[in-house]
């Protein structure tokens, strides 16, 4: 039997951790395979707590994550700290995630040591370098650096296409998100009791989770956000609001501003993620700004108002699951009183098929790394929901 092919998979940051994670968990089980993780720690404190919800250990963690960093030490400091393991290992592969600081830098790390590169969920695209920034410009760079392209959906192949990659590296294998959630997502999962959540009743009442971080947000368009956010629950007596506040001292000056001091306004913590899935399941609907939770919320039947201007997900937008507000207060307010005060147009919105994925990412990655190394594998089978 041949010797084992080593892959190696880098990140940084919770989310990266969270849609990695079912791909490690099938590489780790494969005896095809000799798979290592690596971290830099950009998220250390949250990215801890994921690795342990999926029973995931590290092989190496860099620690990088220093308070209000800039991006370009981080970005010198990750490709130094990189390549040093990366000579050390020699593996055949590097995977990577999505379209975070360590993702572009370990890309670099690899290219420069002229190693394959993976990019799990390729394909991505706003149009605006700045928006999400950095984001939009790392995934660009990412892409073009790669040598399998793990595409979402065909709408990210098209965009791949579109800029020049051919069409043998890019794989439609579903979001590894979907996978994830499916694994630790349950009907009868209880808070945890320190969570000061005792008084609200998520059978009788309309439970909206807010989530907002991004950095093209902070200032004026937060104030906004939030400031709807609290007219919502002044208008709407059968609903509260929870908020796990970002750790980013920034965010959580403006949320001590605008939200606190409602008695239906939950101002917590960051919650862990198998909490804060589990919660996303529990709610009625989510106000957000994030990436991930466009994906993660439509395959729980939880309807999103986006609240941002651009999305590199628009297939949720099109698929109706997700409806975007961007940031002006009125069209918050407009949107998520519909989706309190109208039944169908709920309903309508929660029941629409997820564009994101059927939990099977992750075996479509394997199968396509088992062909890769000309090792035995089931056929390819593109993710659709057609």
């Amino acid at each position: 039997m041949a010797a084992p092919v080593k892959i190696i998979s880098i990140f940084g940051t919770r989310p990266e951790a969270i849609k990695m994670a079912p791909v490690i968990k099938l590489l780790e089980r494969e005896k095809s395979f000799s798979h290592k993780t690596i971290l830099t720690g950009q998220h250390e404190e949250m990215l801890t707590q994921v690795l342990d919800i999926f029973s995931l250990k590290a092989d190496y963690n860099l620690k990088l994550m220093e308070p209000e960093q800039r991006l370009a030490d981080l970005t010198a400091r990750c490709i130094t700290g990189l390549t040093e393991i990366i000579q050390s290992e020699k593996p055949a592969l590097i995977l990577v995630h999505g379209d975070t600081t360590t993702t572009l830098t370990a890309s670099l790390a690899a290219f420069y040591q002229q190693i394959p590169l993976g990019h799990v969920e390729a394909g991505l695209r706003t149009g605006d370098k700045y928006s999400p920034f950095p984001e939009e410009i790392n995934r660009s760079l990412t892409d073009r650096l790669a040598d399998l392209h793990f595409a979402p959906t065909g709408l990210n192949q098209d965009n791949l296409r579109e800029e020049g990659i051919v069409a043998e590296k890019i794989f439609i294998t579903g979001n590894t998100v979907i996978d994830a959630v499916q694994e630790i997502v349950g009907e009868d999962y209880a808070l945890p009791e320190e969570l000061p959540l005792s008084a609200v009743d998520f059978q009788r009442k309309k439970v909206i989770l807010l989530t907002a971080h991004r950095r093209e947000n902070l200032g004026a368009n937060m104030k906004n956000i939030f400031l709807a956010a609290r007219e919502i629950i002044e208008k709407h007596q059968e609903t509260e609001l929870i908020f796990p506040v970002h750790l980013n001292p920034k965010v959580r000056r403006i949320a001590e501003e605008f939200l606190a001091g409602e008695e239906r306004i939950h101002l917590l913590k960051p919650l862990d993620y198998l909490t804060f899935i589990n919660l996303v399941h529990k709610s009625y609907l989510v106000l957000t700004d994030s990436g991930g939770i466009q994906e993660e919320a439509p395959g729980l039947g939880v309807p999103v108002v986006l609240l941002r201007e651009t999305t590199e997900r628009p297939e949720a937008i099109k698929a109706g699951v997700v409806k975007k507000a961007g940031t002006d207060r009125d069209r918050i307010i407009s949107l998520t009183s519909r989706l309190i005060n109208d039944k169908d147009f709920y309903q309508s919105t929660a029941e629409k098929a997820n564009p994101y994925g059927d939990g099977r990412a992750a075996r479509r990655i394997k199968n396509v790394l088992l062909e890769h190394f000309n090792f035995a594998q089931d056929v390819f089978t593109p993710f659709s929901i057609e």
